[in-house]
């Protein structure tokens, strides 16, 4: 018999295609090479028929990339073709990530006649030298064109801003929040950047061209975030991520869940009863394997049940109410205590975590230092 928790709700499908790449991103993407469009699509085609039959969901997200980096002809093709395969559920949340450079009313028309229903704005910052070291390829005045088109066809977005950038102050920060606040949007995500190993800014840290910002006002930054966010009405519900009443994004809460999801495209990946699967990053590889009906995949972890348990509450612990005792158990068939009951004490102990009468939950402080926690408990 099927377990209904087995049976995703969810889908991703990632878009590899950017009109450049970010000095800091190590996404799977590929820039300047809007020539392997056609056989993306075809390929993305030919994944999607291992469904065999159209699938339900609750939640669909088109990631990348840049998804609307397509033109207005190969969005609406990859849009028919989701909608083709994915029977959306009442109240559904159909979201896509955009960028404000070349996002304009064509392309909201056409994510709109589909369903879209939530877009996520890559914003980053207001600044224009915040941007110009992210080496983003917008302005200030297209955020505000975006944001007002969106408000008309698609009033459900999100912006994700960045902190921690070379050179920007606590004030700079604060100013950009408060610009952010000003557009409308209902969620907002906040990140701090990273060097993640192979990118450009890597190389560029390494050889002391950037300086990464002091912990104490990466810290500052986040608190910021924390405080003045939620002093205007948006609610911190997971670690990175602030809503107004309404405004969460379900997909993302599936991952949070420890819940299945299905996963196409290249670096695409999927969770199915317990059975990880992760494409091919190279964009090229991923097409060739697909288009000759080979599989795309190239990594598989099958996890044991105990796995599964401890992994579901290190992604549990990202929320901010945590871990329910009961949930965890009717889930994963182990008591919290099994699974990491030592490092949970310990960390009640420190101040990091704290019991509440349904579980247990990262506090103020863990909030900082919630990748100790996480890796803690595994």
């Amino acid at each position: 018999m099927t377990n209904h928790s087995d049976v995703p709700t969810a889908a991703y499908i990632h878009v590899p295609f950017c009109a450049h790449r970010c000095g800091y991103c190590d996404f799977t993407l590929v820039a300047g090479k809007d020539h392997l469009v056609g056989d993306y699509l075809r390929a993305l085609e030919i994944e999607l028929e291992s469904l065999q039959v159209p699938r339900t969901v609750a939640t669909l997200f088109v990631g990348g990339g840049t998804p609307t980096h397509l033109s207005c002809r190969d969005l609406e093709r990859l849009l028919a073709l989701l909608r083709r395969w994915f029977n959306l559920t009442a109240g559904y949340e159909f979201s896509i990530e955009a960028n404000p450079s070349g996002f304009g009313c064509d392309k909201v028309e056409v994510l709109a006649a589909h369903g879209v229903n939530r877009v996520s704005l890559g914003v980053q910052s207001f600044n224009g030298r915040m941007l110009a070291t992210l080496e983003r390829d917008h302005d200030a005045l297209q955020v505000e064109a975006a944001a007002e088109l969106l408000a008309d066809k698609i009033p459900r977005f999100s912006f994700d801003l960045i902190f921690g950038v070379p050179g920007q102050s606590l004030d700079l920060w604060r100013e950009t929040l408060r610009r952010a606040v000003s557009l409308g949007p209902g969620h907002l995500s906040t990140y701090g950047l990273t060097y993640e190993k192979g990118t450009a800014f890597w190389s560029r840290k390494a050889r002391g061209d950037l300086e990464q910002v002091p912990d104490e006002l990466e810290r500052a930054m986040y608190a910021a975030a924390m405080d003045d966010l939620t002093g205007v009405g948006f609610e911190q519900y997971e670690l990175s991520n602030f809503a107004r009443p309404g405004h969460r994004c379900h997909h993302n809460e599936t991952y949070w869940a420890g819940l299945p999801y299905f996963g196409f495209g290249p670096g695409a990946a999927r969770y199915l009863a317990g059975r990880r699967e992760t494409n091919h990053r190279s964009v090229t590889t991923w097409m060739a394997r697909v288009l000759s009906k080979k599989s795309p995949v190239a990594d598989v972890d099958c996890l044991s049940p105990a796995d599964r348990a401890r992994e579901t509450l290190i992604v549990a612990l990202r929320r901010a109410h945590g871990v329910n005792r009961d949930e965890f158990r009717s889930q994963t068939g182990f008591d919290l205590e099994e699974v990491a009951g030592a490092a949970i004490a310990r960390h009640c102990a420190t101040g990091l975590l704290e019991t509440t009468a349904e579980g247990v939950r990262l506090t103020r402080e863990g909030k900082f230092l919630a990748d100790t926690v996480i890796v803690d408990c595994l």
